[in-house]
């Protein structure tokens, strides 16, 4: 069954095609990754999945339903999550307040917010639940911006599986961070369910080869070739691109 289906997508900025014409599909539970040099149209085609752009032309569909003009807030609902490149983590709160408030997002009691999170007693319980299998429950009463780097972006993760996600869209998770912190990421991504279908925007060959199933190669915001890591790994396209024999005289 698909997740997604892309169909014909284009975004144009003036006179410039960040997206053009991209189809594909996602299936339930697919890991994919997507890759390509910068300005490939990887970000826009991410912020137009999740809703924070409308597109010049073509169809998204989120389980057979057509989602293409939907904004952002509605989409979180059908069950599209993301986590972004740069955190966005209250910093003077502490871990438990950060998942208490993702988790409180999604349910009617946000509408609620000025009372305090001590009247929701099962918060504490499914705040546990996401926190505990990945190390951050022991570190739930400390402040944010006292955590390295690493632990915020495993935070910023978990708090992308509060809504429970039927499609996670995951920007560069692993940004940043140490080759042993990188590691704990695509770890704990290898812990996700298969009743989540991830997609994932990433430099990080080692994440990419590590998490995806299947690999989409993107420039000049047209996919250029598809197919499974091994494939890819070979591919002279995608060994041009990288090395930067494909780009057009004038780009750099």
């Amino acid at each position: 069954m698909e997740a997604l289906k892309i169909e014909d997508l284009s975004k144009n900025f003036g006179g410039l095609k960040a997206v053009d014409r991209l189809s594909f599909q996602v299936t339930v539970g697919e890991r994919l990754g997507i890759i390509g040099p910068n300005g490939a149209g990887k970000t826009t085609l991410f912020n137009l999945l999740n809703g924070q752009l409308f597109p010049t032309g073509g169809r998204i569909s989120l389980f057979e339903k057509e989602i293409t003009n939907f904004p952002p807030n509605r989409r979180a609902h059908l069950g599209i999550s993301r986590s972004f490149q740069i955190s966005r983590l209250f910093y003077r709160l502490t871990v438990l307040e950060n998942c208490q408030l993702a988790l409180m997002g999604v349910q009617p009691i946000r509408y609620q917010m000025f009372r305090s999170t001590n009247h929701y007693h099962h918060l504490l319980e499914k705040a546990q639940e996401l926190l505990a299998p990945v190390a951050l429950w022991e570190m739930r009463n400390e402040s944010v911006k006292n955590m390295s780097y690493g632990d915020q972006r495993r935070l910023e993760i978990v708090l992308s599986l509060a809504s429970k996600p039927r499609v996670l869209l995951m920007d560069e998770p692993t940004a940043g961070l140490t080759s042993a912190e990188g590691a704990k990421i695509i770890e704990m991504m290898g812990k996700l369910g298969k009743d989540i279908s991830v997609l994932i925007i990433a430099h990080d060959m080692d994440l990419v080869f590590g998490v995806a199933e299947r690999i989409l190669v993107l420039h000049y915001g047209k996919i250029i070739t598809e197919g499974k890591p091994e494939e890819m790994k070979k591919d002279p396209k995608v060994k041009e691109i990288y090395m930067g024999l494909g780009e057009h005289p004038g780009d750099a």
